[in-house]
């Protein structure tokens, strides 16, 4: 295939021609072999990397499946994501992670799975796996019960030292939850409980274990400017997601329990502060934490409802949009979506429009402008906290050279593991 006059992330106008799997030329006034696409200088750009997702798959398929979830991403222009280990069972053995290889083989879109650390872990089996991270590893509760103690968390930081697997962490500390908060029923209530002083201590016990282990540790959703600095400063790298770059707990009245996530909304100033980062550069990636819960699931208090919400589909959409407006550079979606998680998680063919990279592509034209609406997304909870926002979505979806999706029609997936 050659792509005809698309516009770059930079704003060249480039042919792009496709053989196989690969970008094998990028130019101007190349020839036609084969299927021509004329772009009319619409944006091309990388397939977007969602180093953060919970696909449900085993135990929990009623939320989501690999089949639904994969097709959400692709079309939201997501070309690869790495699935967190909570799930039933958690994958924290070669048994599980096999199990759940096997449930992925399905996926629209190229996959990563990534290895979990409980007390019932086993390292030397699961290191050996084709892990595409170590994590998350939980320092607080969360979905699946895999909170973990200091000491274990120190162990899993020198297993992984040796393995040479980087650590992606959810950092919150429940000593400092604010246990008063307890005594609230309103939808705010959870915000108040899991305190932005909870993940900010831990962020920086995280770096500090880590740079004393000597491993690299990725701070995941990070939700508060201080924990993005500290991540930062520690020499880091960090994620937010999108629900912590355009919810904040204003937005809790209208969402009630749908709001409700780990770590939790915060203060709309805390928000602006977080977008200031992404925007200066500070944040490196935007990851979705895509933790998709049925309706009925949610429609309980703000104490028994499931924490998390979908965003595979709306993260690239959304930042398209802030592109559209210019509040941020089409470089910098590029960047935060593909370019800098393809070098943190060691992806060399993916991330970038280069020659020799694999064919993970995303059309969009700048100007389609639409509302978000829940129930014309692809996830199989049906729902979005971002319902009537502005998004930007893609018209066409390539993985390594094959069109997976296209103006709403899907084709057989054929996504494989980054690792295998």
């Amino acid at each position: 295939m050659l792509i005809r006059n698309a516009t770059l992330a930079d704003d060249r106008i480039r042919d792009v021609r496709v053989d196989g799997e690969t970008i094998a030329e990028i130019g101007t006034d190349l020839d036609g072999d084969g299927d021509v696409l004329e772009a009319d200088e619409k944006r091309l750009l990388p397939g977007m990397i969602d180093a953060h997702v919970h696909f449900r798959e085993p135990g929990f398929s009623h939320k989501e499946t690999w089949t639904t979830g994969s097709r959400s991403a692709a079309a939201g222009g997501v070309t690869t994501v790495f699935d967190q280990p909570n799930t039933d069972p958690p994958t924290v053995d070669a048994r599980s992670f096999e199990e759940k290889a096997d449930l992925a083989s399905v996926s629209s879109v190229d996959y990563g799975i990534n290895g979990g650390v409980t007390e019932d872990w086993q390292p030397d089996e699961l290191l050996d796996e084709p892990l595409a991270a170590l994590g998350e590893v939980f320092l607080a509760d969360s979905t699946g019960d895999m909170g973990i103690d200091v000491d274990l968390f120190e162990e899993a930081l020198e297993r992984a030292a040796d393995a040479g697997v980087t650590v992606t962490v959810h950092a919150e500390d429940a000593d400092l939850f604010e246990e008063a908060a307890k005594e609230r029923e309103d939808a705010d209530a959870w915000s108040a409980y899991r305190t932005a002083e909870a993940e900010a201590t831990a962020v920086e016990r995280a770096c500090e274990t880590a740079t004393e282990v000597g491993v690299d540790a990725h701070i995941a959703h990070t939700s508060t400017p201080e924990g993005v600095d500290i991540a930062a400063e520690a020499g880091m790298t960090c994620e937010v997601t999108p629900h912590h770059l355009f919810l904040s707990r204003d937005d809790l009245d209208e969402l009630g329990t749908l709001g409700r996530m780990n770590p939790p909304l915060r203060s709309e100033e805390r928000r602006e502060a977080v977008f200031e980062r992404l925007a200066d550069g500070t944040v490196d990636i935007v990851a979705t934490d895509h933790a998709p819960h049925t309706r009925d699931e949610k429609d309980a208090s703000i104490w028994d409802a499931p924490s998390g919400v979908p965003g595979v589909e709306t993260a690239l959409p959304l930042l398209l949009e802030e592109a559209r407006e210019g509040t941020l550079s089409y470089e910098r979606v590029r960047d935060v979506t593909a370019a800098n998680a393809a070098e943190i998680f060691d992806l060399p063919s993916k991330g970038r429009i280069e020659e020799g990279r694999d064919a993970d592509l995303v059309l969009v034209d700048p100007e389609a402008s639409v509302s978000i609406r829940g129930g014309k997304l692809h996830s199989k909870c049906g729902w979005t906290p971002f319902d009537g926002r502005d998004a930007v979505f893609p018209e066409l979806t390539m993985v390594r050279g094959t069109v997976v999706y296209h103006d709403g029609e899907f084709a057989e997936g054929n996504g494989e593991n980054v690792r295998a």
